[in-house]
């Protein structure tokens, strides 16, 4: 019925909305390969915003901030920590979690 006659009481009235531009690959939210998109470092912050702010869920979506751990898009080659915060071991030496290898 919703299909074939809509409905007041549905978003588009019964009508398939748009595909929100933050819910494919074209978002500059996260890492693309070429860029580190806003996710890592905040950049693309009013295309990003945009697609948020424009799911509609009845509620206002605050963005989060980016990541305080990027490293530019680079693969990690050291454990990615708080400088205020002490490393408990070496579990990450040499970019890979030793302690967590297949046995």
């Amino acid at each position: 019925m919703l299909l074939n006659q809509g409905s007041p009481y549905s978003y588009g009235n019964g009508t398939t909305p748009a595909t929100n531009q933050g819910a494919t690959q074209q978002s500059k939210l996260h890492a693309d390969g070429a860029t580190p998109g806003y996710s890592l470092d905040g950049s693309d912050f009013s295309d990003v915003n945009s697609a948020y702010q424009s799911y509609n869920d009845g509620v206002v979506n605050f963005l989060p901030q980016p990541s305080s751990y990027d490293i530019n898009g680079l693969k990690p080659t050291f454990p990615l920590n708080d400088p205020n915060t002490p490393s408990i071991n070496n579990s990450f030496s040499q970019g890979q979690y030793l302690n967590n290898l297949p046995g």
